[in-house]
């Protein structure tokens, strides 16, 4: 049996499960089961770090039309435990393809299945919300696989950015005639993120997730950026004490994770969204502009609006589907953060302005 026609099962811890083909390496993988909406950007989505421990289900059914080339990627391997499509393209057309994606997941060892029902597996993870998965390509029963969901640790308390940060310091490529040193800290970020700052004129060096702040002051940065990255941001005990000592300290400017991280040293809380926020469409409302921006998103766990120190904070962007944060500054600090990702382009470019922020931020080293 060929790869393209052998049999795969995913298969939820409530004991659901469904049946495809599988389009990727052959094998086994444990997961949590989430639902994106954008209609491209499968290479971005499968190489953001934030994925780390997801099974990636793509609403959008005709996956891999465009092929697969070396310039898209958001980090240096597939970060996603596995995709699930409608319709795995096994004839891409675009003047950049390099690679199949069926060839792409197989030479990274990604699992993936095609062939079933996205929209029945999306309405389903909307109404019992995002959970334990697993998927099996070796002809195991539907019983077994479900056991293996329901046997795997899942997110919720654990440390997932160990498994994507840097091991060692890195210079990112300078530009010519560097304005600012900004401090990358690495909880998984995004290649996007790195271009943005360097395109606005910033000398960056990254940093493990774990590095003390002490060591990141005393290179003098003019600005500190917190990443992007997977997981739950409460299971990062070993980082939030380090960026609580920052504060007051440097400009800060958190995305995605970076917003919770910063929450949390600030003594708010988070909780974990039923089924997430993953997709190029979510319209984020900018409270101190009142202009409303399309924004790309990836996070299941989000900032209690509530548990802000409303004396210390001030909350600037909601996000005009379910009213939960999406952004916050500091009313007496340098200090702003979204959760949202403004190096995202799903289409528009809505909130790339914001880099332009941290960077007039930097260079006041006022509020932001």
């Amino acid at each position: 049996m060929s790869e393209s026609t052998r049999e795969a099962i995913l298969a939820l811890e409530d004991g659901r499960f469904f049946r495809g083909r599988s389009f990727g390496a052959p094998g086994e993988c444990c997961g949590e089961l989430v639902f994106n909406t954008s209609m491209c950007g499968y290479q971005e989505i499968l190489t953001d770090p934030s994925y780390a421990g997801q099974i990636v289900t793509m609403t959008y059914p005709h996956i891999g039309n465009y092929g697969v080339n070396a310039h898209d990627v958001e980090s240096r391997r597939i970060q996603a435990v596995a995709l699930v499509v409608r319709d795995g393209c096994e004839v891409p057309s675009n003047w950049q393809s390099e690679m199949k994606l069926p060839e792409y997941l197989c030479q990274n060892g990604i699992v993936g299945l095609e062939g079933v029902d996205t929209r029945a597996i999306t309405r389903h993870i909307r109404e019992a919300g995002a959970m334990k998965a697993a998927i099996s390509t070796l002809g195991r029963s539907p019983e077994e696989v479900v056991e293996m969901a329901r046997g795997w640790p899942g997110l919720v308390g654990r440390d997932m950015v160990q498994y994507v940060t840097r091991s060692e310091p890195e210079h990112w490529p300078t530009p010519e005639n560097p304005r600012f040193r900004v401090v990358v800290y690495d909880f998984g970020v995004k290649n996007s993120i790195l271009q943005f700052l360097a395109r606005g004129g910033c000398q960056i060096t990254i940093v493990p997730a774990y590095t003390p702040a002490e060591e990141v002051l005393a290179q003098k940065p003019d600005g500190v950026l917190l990443s992007n990255g997977p997981g739950d941001p409460a299971g990062l005990t070993r980082i939030i004490p380090e960026v609580r000592k920052l504060i007051g300290q440097t400009p800060l400017f958190g995305i995605c994770l970076g917003v919770q991280v910063l929450a949390l040293a600030l003594s708010g809380k988070t909780f974990k969204l039923k089924f997430g926020h993953r997709g190029g469409n979510h319209p984020v409302q900018d409270l101190t502009t009142g202009r409303i921006e399309i924004t790309s998103q990836n996070h299941g766990f989000c900032v209690d609006i509530d548990s802000l120190p409303k004396d210390e904070v001030e909350v600037t962007h909601v996000n005009l589907i379910d009213g939960t944060l999406e952004g916050f500054r500091h009313r007496r600090w340098p200090i702003f953060a979204v959760q949202f990702h403004p190096e995202g382009g799903p289409g528009p470019y809505d909130a790339v302005h914001l880099f332009d922020r941290f960077a007039a931020v930097m260079a006041k080293g006022t509020a932001a």
